[in-house]
């Protein structure tokens, strides 16, 4: 018996809901199949009983060390010169279709994700899982000034819990609940510590920051995430807005060179930057 990539998937899926925080990892059986599969909480995995093939034991190593209890991982897909959008603002779709797949994945995996105010106004995104099999997160945006209106699709279409973070008391756009939270003292935004501890005291312990640009690089100089995914994508653009920006640093010395793992997403490379 050979355990394929759509069972594999069914494995994690099955890890996602059996890993929460104060429980023990335990091991998973594959629903429908005798094969016993040993989980550790770092990911690792054996099988016993059956062959897991190429694509399924990818998916395996890939996916299962997503799954522990508490995570924030941030997200962006970028050219080889660091740009998510013109300078227009168009990013439809800098990276391939295989790390679009992988983003839902990571959505279907989390229990929240989170977009800033200039996401939701630019690509008015949906934020759902569509192009893989698993639940929606709730959908989290932070709208410091609450700029935006009821016109969003995310707002009105039901698909999944939609919460709102403001610092200043407004109305909920549509059918979203809407939340005020202190500003950081910068006045520039919210505390990225506040935004994933009010998530947590919702079970959301799992989070994607998502997008954009600025929203993963508050919570990434701000030392709020565990992992940081970015998918590259061999385009050039030349000219356009920044993935991640951070305070500048005098020697290379000391800028960030984490720990990091290195995979291919059809013709796009996923480099995985763990942080924690």
């Amino acid at each position: 018996m050979t355990i394929d990539a759509e069972s594999a998937w069914d494995l994690i899926l099955q890890a996602r809901s059996a890993w929460r925080p104060g429980t023990a990892a335990q091991p998973q059986r594959l629903a429908g199949h005798p094969a016993l599969f040993e989980v550790d909480p770092d990911g690792t995995w054996k099988a016993s009983g059956v062959v897991v093939n190429a694509a399924a034991a990818a998916l395996l190593e890939l996916y299962l060390p997503l799954l522990r209890p508490r995570l924030a991982i941030g997200q962006l897909g970028q050219s080889l010169d660091g740009r998510i959008a013109t300078h227009k603002g168009h990013s439809h779709y800098v990276t391939g279709p295989d790390s679009l797949r992988h983003l839902h994945r990571v959505r279907a995996l989390v229990d929240a994700v989170v977009v800033g105010a200039s996401t939701v106004t630019e690509d008015d995104p949906q934020l759902t899982v569509r192009h893989c099999r698993g639940p929606n997160p709730l959908r989290v945006v932070l709208d410091p000034k609450r700029r935006l209106s009821a016109r969003h699709r995310l707002f009105n279409d039901g698909q999944a819990p939609t919460l709102v973070v403001g610092t200043v008391a407004a109305p909920a756009p549509g059918r979203a609940e809407a939340v005020v939270l202190s500003p950081a003292d910068d006045g520039a935004g919210i505390v990225p510590a506040d935004v994933l501890a009010l998530l947590a005291r919702r079970g959301a312990h799992r989070v994607l920051i998502e997008g954009g640009g600025v929203t993963v690089s508050r919570f990434l100089a701000a030392g709020a995430l565990d992992l940081l995914h970015v998918m590259v994508a061999p385009l050039l653009i030349g000219a356009g807005r920044h993935g991640v920006t951070l305070p500048p640093v005098d020697r290379i010395e000391n800028a960030l060179r984490p720990a990091h793992r290195r995979i291919a997403l059809g013709e796009d490379t996923l480099y995985e930057l763990r942080l924690t």
